[in-house]
């Protein structure tokens, strides 16, 4: 297949350019206006009693559960006539909208939780009609009127819609900005690592090819299925960084071949069997461990398996199939314009170059040879570093994302806080349990007595039914604003606490809930079941999802390096590295560390989605640059059976591309920092942290250290399973006329300088 990738792209090179010219071109048309289809939700498992009940309350209450707050304001009582007679206009003018099913306000119900403590604001609650995207459309029409100064009061807007818009909105321009810091960076990186500016262009140009795509596919699948927002900013980076990976893998392959005197046909035909074999195997592992998010009910995370496997393959196919195409059109004309000439000559200046020994060998050699003299201690100083930093992990709170990962200053947050801070109750009811069957005047003395026996749980401050509202135990006399919780076929009880929602604390009180006797069927909803029921589908499916990944794992490391040591070695690095980074995570975001530089808002848990997401796809990526770094020990150990030097030249090789692809992978996803959706801000942190670690700790330092430790038993497998790799197993094509190293004395030389090849 790869001889027949190189032969397309000798033959016929500016034809494949074309029709990948009008392919990207198509796409990029058809994927423009993606982000109007993309969702801001899917947290939540739809498949659960709290998704059930939500239902049930969108079907038979649509007013039920309010996802428009206004918040009225003013310097004198809310009772105040002046401010009373607007805070009513208000009210019954947002009651005639015709997107609005239904609304109350506190001048209509006199409720205390509609009021705040100091009795200066007031809150009007609404139900915007429609789903996540219509419901946000029509707050985006419908604010501008509400929102500001009318009279004696000031409106501010909130509510789960006013969330949604203000997400969707600032994620547009968070993607913008990371892409204006990471492009421009990653070209410098490129431009070092490469020097010429045509090879610097190509990977870049691969990376935007993906991009594109990547927003064409994501388009496409909005027509079938919830696609979340989210997923595109994993989409930006993801393609920029692995292309650029791949492109710099493809590039330095080919033009190491050229400079070996290889004519352009037999360089890329070395290039393609060799780095192009490894990107495809290597594109190949990380779909396979973003895939793994499909087995969750979430739709959140199925989004960025979506944009994760469709990004993976691009790239791939990008840098496999265009790529090959455009270095035999530019021939030798990559390496002009070499653009570090000034630097390197002022450099020079300072420090004339001086030959070379026969027997040099470059840093990357020299520092596995010292890595591999002591092998136990590099070994146990960087696990011992990783199980440092992981640490942090055991103390995880973790959460379910609502309003403070907006900024600060955004005001759908300003009200929800306000809300928490100056409410003694959350006003819309925190949450509601539906009794399906049991609609208005059917068994009112069981509902009587299960709301009393609710309101005696512990946290729960009131319940409002239609039998009136229950607190403490005692039921107050329905008033004709109560008839709302009581429907044709089925009825609700809202259940109001002064607990935040989303804690520990919070899906206790579910619990607690849940374990109340009914003598009837009931469904209990709200943000706090939400996170309960996330987070035991989380739970339930997760074995099924490491299995897969484990399991792949395994698979693809024997089909790439036939041992049966080394992919488990493989699996335990990557876990290790994981587990650091997200004690790092933990450490940051949830003890609230650096809070300051990174801008974002303490809440005392992190996103379990995000956890989720982080590992599949960091895991994904770690296992790219060990397929890149263990292939090429792989290559020199086919042409020397002597582990040692195998792996001495394997990082000489590659570990100056390994570090610049997770420098490059780093870079881009730091940029997300920069972003004022927090869950954007720890994506991008924990993937560059991740690939950080795993480039200094992991390839550069425990790789060698435990390949040197098991000596020959690396490339050892059971006589069944050799037979079956050297059947399909993945072999590198014979390389020609290079010459064959000998191997490294056991015992280097005092200036740390080994033989030459």
């Amino acid at each position: 297949m790869f001889d027949g990738l190189s032969r397309l792209a000798f033959r016929w090179p500016k034809q494949v350019l074309l029709i990948t010219v009008l392919l990207v071109g198509g796409a990029f048309v058809y994927g423009l206006n993606v982000l109007d289809g993309l969702k801001t939700g899917g947290q939540i498992d739809t498949s659960s009693e709290s998704a059930k009940a939500a239902q049930a309350l969108e079907k038979d209450f649509p007013g039920g559960r309010p996802n428009l707050i206004l918040l009225v304001r003013s310097d004198r009582s809310v009772d105040d006539p002046a401010v009373a007679a607007e805070g009513k206009r208000l009210a019954d003018r947002l009651a005639k909208d015709r997107d609005v099913l239904a609304s109350a306000s506190y001048w209509q119900t006199k409720a205390p939780a509609l009021h705040s403590n100091d009795g200066k604001m007031a809150i009007i609650a609404a139900r915007l009609k429609g789903e996540e995207t219509e419901a946000e459309h029509e707050f985006d029409r419908l604010a501008p009127d509400y929102e500001g100064r009318h009279g004696p009061v000031t409106v501010t807007i909130g509510g789960e819609a006013a969330i949604r818009s203000a997400l969707t909105s600032t994620i547009r321009k968070d993607i913008a900005k990371a892409e204006g810091i990471g492009t421009p960076l990653v070209a410098i990186v490129l431009i070092m690592v490469l020097r010429s500016a045509p090879a610097a262009l190509l990977p870049l140009l691969v990376g935007l090819s993906s991009t594109i795509g990547t927003n064409a596919a994501l388009k496409g699948l909005t027509q079938f299925t919830d696609v979340s927002i989210f997923s595109l900013n994993l989409a930006t980076g993801l393609s920029l960084g692995l292309a650029a990976d791949y492109g710099l893998f493809i590039v330095k392959r080919f033009r190491e071949e050229r400079r070996r005197g290889r004519d352009v046909e037999t360089a890329l035909r070395i290039t393609m069997n060799t780095a192009g074999r490894t990107v495809a195997f290597s594109s190949l592992t990380v779909a396979v461990a973003v895939s793994s998010m499909l087995v969750f009910p979430l739709y959140f995370l199925r989004s960025f398996a979506y944009a994760g496997v469709a990004v993976v393959l691009l790239a791939s196919l990008c840098a496999m199939v265009a790529l090959p195409a455009a270095l035999v059109v530019l021939g030798d004309r990559i390496n002009r314009v070499d653009l570090t000439k000034p630097f390197v000559w002022a450099y020079r200046r300072i420090r004339p170059a001086r030959p070379r020994p026969a027997d040099y060998a470059n840093g990357w050699r020299r520092w596995a040879l010292l890595v591999m003299r002591f092998p136990v201690q590099f070994a146990l100083a960087g696990i011992g570093i990783l199980l440092f930093m992981g640490y942090q992990f055991l103390h995880l709170n973790i959460g379910l994302p609502d309003d403070r990962i907006l900024p600060k200053a955004a005001e759908s947050h300003v009200v929800q806080q306000t809300l928490r801070d100056d409410f003694s109750s959350v006003a819309t009811g925190d949450t509601d349990v539906l009794v399906p069957g049991v609609g208005a005047g059917q068994r009112t003395a069981e509902i009587k007595d299960y709301a009393a026996r609710l309101s005696q749980v512990s946290g729960v401050v009131a319940v409002d039914s239609a039998v009136g509202r229950a607190v403490h135990g005692q039921v107050s006399p329905p008033t004709a604003l109560d008839t709302r919780f009581a429907g044709p076929s089925s009825s609700y009880l809202a259940v109001s606490t002064d607990i935040e929602a989303v804690s520990s604390d919070g899906q206790n009180l579910v619990k607690r809930i849940r374990a109340v006797p009914a003598p009837f069927e009931t469904q209990v909803g709200g943000w706090s079941a939400d996170l309960l029921d996330a987070k035991t589908a989380l739970v339930d499916k997760l074995p099924w999802a490491l299995g897969i990944v484990a399991v792949a794992t395994l698979v693809l490391m024997f089909l790439l390096t036939g041992s049966v040591l080394i992919p488990f070695k493989a699996l335990v690095m990557n876990a290790l590295s994981l587990l650091a980074t997200f004690g790092v995570l933990v450490w940051i975001f949830q003890d609230y560390h650096f809070g300051g530089f990174l801008a974002f808002q303490q809440t005392g848990w992190v996103d379990v989605t995000l956890l989720v997401l982080l590992f599949c796809v960091a895991f994904g990526v770690s296992m790219d640059y060990e397929v890149f770094l263990l292939s090429r020990i792989k290559e020199e150990y086919a042409r020397i059976p002597d582990n040692r030097t195998a792996v001495a030249y394997g990082i000489e090789k590659t570990g100056g591309i390994v570090t610049a692809a997770a420098l490059i992978t780093s870079i881009v996803f730091s940029a997300m920092a920069s972003a004022h959706v927090t869950n954007i801000k720890m994506f991008g942190v924990g993937l560059a942290l991740a690939m950080i670690m795993d480039a200094m700790l992991v390839r550069t330092m425990l790789v060698p250290a435990l390949m040197r430790l098991a000596g020959r038993a690396n490339w050892w497998a059971p006589r069944p399973l050799r037979a079956l790799y050297d059947k399909i197993g993945l072999k590198e094509e014979d390389m020609g006329d290079e010459p064959v190293p000998a191997t490294i004395p056991a015992a280097p030389p005092a200036a740390g300088v080994p033989p030459a090849a």
